[in-house]
């Protein structure tokens, strides 16, 4: 089970990542490609990954426009699970 661990300590982890406008503890980022195959690819290679560590992002997709917000519901707030998401994430888009 992941424990939990605040905002901060999050966003020391991960490069842009911002908190997500709601009563919740969420981070959120969004993300541009040239096309909509680009984008639909990224998100691709999150799930298998989302899939692989057992932890899902919420995400927002229109054309070549992804919004991923991070949060773990079993905590209630942030984990390590969203800074290992967080980080791949980041990884996958500057490839």
């Amino acid at each position: 089970m992941a424990c939990k661990i605040t905002t901060e300590e999050v966003l020391l982890q991960l490069n842009s990542w911002s908190i997500e406008n709601s009563k919740r503890d969420a981070i959120t980022k969004e993300f541009k490609f040239s096309n909509f195959k680009r984008a639909f690819s990224f998100m691709t290679s999150i799930a298998l990954k989302a899939e692989e560590i057992g932890h899902h992002p919420e995400w927002f997709n229109v054309y070549n426009k992804v919004v991923i917000t991070l949060t773990t519901h079993d905590v209630q707030g942030l984990s390590d699970k969203d800074i290992i998401l967080g980080q791949f994430i980041d990884n996958e888009y500057e490839k």
